[in-house]
């Protein structure tokens, strides 16, 4: 086949050589279609002989070609008809006749469904008001037990919550389920009623009797012989056994273990079945006790009557059935435990932590009386909570320390209440020394303080309850540790009660200078140091848990400062009350003059009346040490403030600086008797704040008796006392001395000498 596809070569089939442009001569082209034809022939040849070889080949592929033509021919006759059919369906529209009928068959149906539906819906509630008249005629017949359970079917029917209150159809439910739910609530509540009638029939309690009595057949509301355990069948089915034995419960618990647990009346009980008028019953009779004393016997015989009751209700109220008595003892065990813990354990719990062994007896009753409850079924044998006996019998240690811990904050509160914050008059004195070591003998609240070697007087308050802390701690180094750790608490709180009670109960006295005062002032110092001693003395005696916790030492400061506060307000009281008195003075201005040198002299008495009157009640009741500190303070204040108001006149007469000296010295005598035992005083030992403190009183003292002295000093023997220095070693500036020199003389060129020498001295 390749000849087929070769390309003819035009310039192969000519003989001649010449080039391919060159026109062709005749001969030339006779050759080349002689030539050409010779060409066609023998590709017509090899054509020829490849279609022979391949002949099967052609006839399956001509065979294909001619299914092909049938499926074309077919396809466009398909297409015809579809032509034809669409025409056929524009010119008839029968399609929504199809729809139609569709939409028809499937209303029919639906139709048909729902009224399907609704004759079921129908049959239930025919059913379920079948029901409820079946209910309503079995309590008609004194059937309660079978009503009951007809009412706790259609309960669950109906779709009802709780016991139907208020029950009404939900939002989507039929109205009907609402008119059925309000009859299943009518008929529960006519059941419960009638139920409950019957119960308060069948147990009732005679008070003139004074016993319980338990019928066990009743006729009612024409129900003739119903049972007791039938109504109670019945109360557990509808599910109102708890609201049925309710009322039963409290009357047991008020006629019967009321009297049992406080001991004024025994049960008795008749087991005989009696037959009294047809109608059998339990008789169970309160005797009244001979002996109601409470002692640990009665405790075991309170138990046994217990139980005696417990064990009739079991027997012939709730007929041995289980959930029945743990139904009844939920209703009662709460108030009975109570009142046994409030009636007999609590006043058992010993006073004395020695008697403690002693309650182990009563501890055991406890625990035997809980067990034979929880195997009446009256307590729950798995949940600890109905152990309230038994853990109230076994935290003893704990109630014991409750109740001290009660009575000894008790007893500390009314001793700080009930203290008086005052000494006898006579005890008072006026001069110290002899008198003062005679007073410490006299008076029985005189303490040395722990961590110092002075002595002070303390209230009585302070020192007994100290005196109550430390029988506390003693207890603690006695007691087990659960004890003993509230014992511990118990003397912090004690002591932290001084702290709130005394600050309020003297307000009044706080605010104004007088004995209770200072002794709440001594008292806070006593406390500091005794408590800081506390943990020395006691604590490596503590059990070992109370030793890790015990601490002391953060309520020393507390105190401490209160005894500072306490003091410092007393001071500034006085302080104040000197400054209105100096104020009175008028600045020592004009004393030239009748009428103000009696209002100064009247300031100076007043002046030296108040510093009296604080030192008749500071130096027999404050620490020395403290009443010297706080004396001086005073003194500075008032002799500074003096000097500085007579050192401030402008412009003094002659006659007036004479009065002014009369003044000074005037004061000068009024506090000689105070001022010389402080002036004596060796302070050689003394902390550097009291000799600091001290120094400058000395130095107020100088500076006031130098100004007396200058008040009549002729100016060159001032000017010559400023040049030595002894002056300035009186705390006088040089500027004071100035200004003093230019109020008291005239101008005049010594004056100016004078003043000039002052100015350009060296000392200042």
């Amino acid at each position: 086949m390749d000849v087929l596809f070769n390309t003819i070569n035009v310039q192969d089939l000519l003989s001649s050589t010449e080039s391919p442009s060159s026109p062709l001569s005749a001969p030339d082209l006779r050759l080349l279609i002689s030539r050409l034809d010779a060409h066609s022939l023998r590709i017509k040849s090899t054509v020829q002989s490849y279609l022979l070889s391949h002949h099967a080949e052609f006839a399956a592929l001509f065979s294909q070609f001619s299914q092909c033509s049938d499926v074309v021919s077919r396809s466009e006759h398909l297409s015809d008809d579809v032509v034809a059919l669409l025409n056929l369906i524009s010119d008839q529209p029968i399609e929504a006749d199809v729809g139609r009928i569709v939409r028809e068959v499937v209303e029919k149906r639906r139709e048909a469904r729902e009224k399907r539906e609704i004759l079921e819906f129908l049959e239930v509630l025919l059913e379920l008001d079948r029901k409820l008249g079946v209910v309503r005629d079995d309590m008609k017949s004194g059937r309660v037990v079978e009503a009951a359970e007809g009412l706790r079917e259609l309960k669950e029917a109906l779709g009802v919550k709780g016991n139907g209150d208020a029950e009404a159809s939900v939002e989507g439910e039929p109205e009907v389920y609402g008119i059925l739910k309000k009859q299943w609530t009518d008929r529960f509540e006519e059941i419960q009623e009638l139920l409950l009638r019957f119960m308060e029939n069948a147990v009732q309690f005679d008070q003139g009797g004074n016993a319980l009595h338990i019928k066990y057949q009743m006729t009612m509301n024409g129900i003739d012989g119903l049972e007791l355990h039938t109504i109670l069948k019945a109360m557990d089915v509808a599910g109102i056994l708890d609201y049925g034995l309710a009322k039963i419960a409290d009357m047991l618990t008020k006629y019967v273990l009321t009297p049992v647990v406080s001991r004024s009346a025994a049960p008795f009980i008749e087991d005989i079945i009696q037959d009294l008028g047809h109608v059998p019953e339990a008789v169970l009779k309160m005797v009244p006790s001979v002996d109601p004393e409470g002692n640990k016997v009665d405790g075991e015989v309170m138990y046994s009557n217990i139980l005696q009751v417990i064990e009739f209700i079991n027997k012939y109220l709730c007929f041995h059935n289980g959930s029945w008595m743990c139904c009844f003892g939920r209703l009662t065990w709460s108030r009975m435990s109570d009142m046994i813990i409030s009636n007999f354990l609590s006043k058992v719990v010993p006073d004395d932590a020695s008697k403690l062994v002693e309650f182990q007896e009563i501890r055991k009753l406890t625990i035997d009386f809980e067990t034979a409850l929880k195997e009446l079924m009256f307590i729950s044998p798995s949940d600890t909570k109905d152990e309230k006996l038994s853990k109230f019998a076994d935290n003893v240690e704990v109630h014991f320390a409750s109740r001290k811990k009660v009575q000894i904050l008790s007893k500390a509160r009314n001793m700080l209440l009930q203290s008086n914050f005052s000494l006898p008059q006579d005890s008072i004195v006026k001069d110290s020394g002899v008198n003062k070591e005679r007073l410490a003998e006299d008076i029985s609240n005189h303490v040395v303080l722990l961590f110092s070697s002075e002595k002070c007087v303390v209230s009585e308050a302070a020192k007994q309850l100290m005196e109550l802390v430390h029988q506390t701690l003693k207890d603690v180094c006695l007691s087990p540790p659960k004890v003993g750790l509230e014992f511990y608490y118990t003397a912090r709180n004690a002591l932290v009660l001084y702290e709130a009670v005394i600050p309020v109960k003297l307000q009044r006295q706080l605010d104004s200078i007088n004995q209770a005062a200072v002794l709440i002032h001594n008292d806070c110092l006593y406390l500091s140091q005794e408590i800081l001693g506390l943990a020395f003395e006691y604590r490596p005696y503590f059990p070992s848990s109370v030793k890790e916790l015990a601490v002391f030492i953060d309520l020393a400061p507390r105190f401490q400062l209160m005894a500072e506060e306490v003091l410092q307000r007393q001071i500034q009281l006085v302080l104040h009350n000197l400054k209105q008195a100096i104020d009175g003075a008028n600045g020592f201005q004009n004393t030239h003059q009748i009428k103000q040198f009696e209002s100064a002299k009247f300031s100076i008495d007043q002046v030296a009346f108040i510093i009296e009157k604080v030192h008749i009640i500071w130096e027999p009741l404050l620490l020395p040490s403290v009443y010297e500190k706080s004396m001086t303070m005073i003194l500075e204040a008032v002799f500074s403030r003096i000097a500085k108001e007579i050192l401030l006149l402008d412009d003094m007469a002659a006659e007036e600086t004479l009065q002014l000296q009369r003044l000074i010295h005037l004061l000068f005598e009024h506090l000689s008797s105070l001022l010389e035992p402080l002036l004596a005083v060796d302070q050689r030992g003394k902390p550097q704040e009291a000799q600091n403190g001290m120094d400058g009183f000395i130095l107020s003292i100088r500076k006031l008796r130098k100004l007396a002295e200058l008040l009549d000093m002729p100016l060159k023997l001032i000017t010559a006392a400023w040049e030595s220095g002894e002056l300035a070693d009186c705390n006088l500036t040089s500027s004071e001395v100035e200004d003093f020199i230019r109020a008291i003389f005239t101008d005049s060129p010594l004056r100016k000498e004078c003043l000039f020498r002052i100015e350009n001295s060296n000392i200042r």
